[in-house]
């Protein structure tokens, strides 16, 4: 029978936080499809630490080579997500993020031609080439498009949302914004049934053992159409029941824990907004729900990072000081293992 805490080990090995890595960034972003990615050095550090190199460089060099992106795909949120998938998932979930875009623009003082309008700077601003963000606005407010307070935000954000542009390669700390159809140059066209069916099945390979509550929240679609894209693949899913709920995971899921167990069992230290916490509607398995407020202080949307051991989120950790005087300061929910809090130092030291 599997328990709830073989639920969180699976979910580990799943994620490849535990178990063989990929070899590359671009292979540990398509397994999981989707990388919160608000928070850019905390989203590269998620991706690298899931990957046989282990380096932020490593990410860096995917974003540079356009094999990895970051944009808004889906909940109007970003993400760091393969290149290619990047159209279609915007075609598949975006509706649902810009069904608010029209009253946000209201309230912001823009028009429907302050957006149009911006795309034409944006596009001539872009061609052949790519901007800083800085940059980019200043090109839009001297074309007569107003970016003042949150105005630059949402017209980036809504012509991200809408195909114009997205974030690709690095320069000097900072992300570069690039036109979609020039940076990605060999995209995935996907029908609705058929995009349908890739989420639910890459999701599930990536992130399972998880419900399709689980599916909705994360990709934001009503549970009736997550069911559809269950529907078209189940048959290459295995399940396993956990507390009298099905959970869909890849086949060879229990295989690689039952190969890595004490591994997916030790200390990992995750940055904030990591997939093995927000992956997920239900994450009580892993994450104590008495406890859950301490992760996200105020409910603010701002993750905080953990302090996992034995597939439990054991308390937050944070760094302190800068260059070499840099240590780790780590807060328990009540008290850490003298094992644990022993081993904290050297799991920080360790991190990509």
């Amino acid at each position: 029978m599997t328990t709830a805490r073989d639920l969180a080990l699976l979910r580990l090995v799943a994620q490849r936080v535990a178990s063989p890595p990929p070899a590359t960034a671009t292979e540990a972003v398509r397994l999981l499809t989707c990388v919160q990615g608000q928070d850019l050095p905390g989203a590269l550090t998620s991706v690298a630490l899931r990957t046989a190199q282990r380096t932020r460089a490593g990410v860096a060099a995917a974003l540079d080579a356009g094999e990895v992106v970051r944009s808004w795909p889906m909940r109007g949120t970003l993400h760091l997500l393969p290149a290619e998938d990047l159209p279609w998932m915007l075609e598949l979930l975006g509706p649902r993020a810009l069904a608010g875009a029209a009253r946000r623009r209201a309230v912001l003082g823009l028009t429907e031609a302050d957006t149009e309008r911006a795309r034409e700077l944006v596009t001539a601003a872009l061609a052949g080439g790519r901007c800083g963000r800085k940059e980019l606005l200043a090109a839009v407010a001297e074309g007569g498009v107003a970016v003042t307070g949150q105005r630059g935000y949402h017209l980036l954000w809504y012509l991200a949302q809408t195909g114009t542009l997205c974030l690709g390669p690095m320069a000097g700390g900072e992300q570069l914004f690039v036109l979609l159809d020039e940076w990605v140059t060999a995209p995935r066209r996907l029908d609705r049934d058929a995009a349908l069916a890739e989420l639910a099945l890459r999701y599930f390979r990536g992130h399972g053992p998880a419900t399709v509550a689980d599916l909705a929240r994360w990709a934001g679609l009503p549970v009736t159409q997550v069911r559809a894209g269950v529907a078209a693949v189940r048959d290459r899913l295995a399940a396993v029941e956990v507390d009298g709920r099905e959970h869909l995971l890849a086949p060879g899921t229990a295989d690689l824990l039952a190969g890595c167990r004490a591994e997916a069992a030790e200390l990992f230290l995750l940055p904030g907004f990591d997939e093995f916490v927000l992956g997920y509607a239900d994450r009580s398995c892993a994450v104590p729900p008495e406890f859950a407020d301490r992760i996200v202080p105020g409910r603010n949307g701002v993750f905080r990072p953990t302090v996992v051991h034995r597939g439990r989120v054991l308390g937050t950790w944070a760094w302190e000081g800068r260059g070499a005087k840099r240590t780790v300061a780590a807060t328990p929910f009540t008290t850490f293992p003298d094992d644990v809090a022993a081993a904290i130092p050297d799991a920080a030291a360790a991190l990509p």
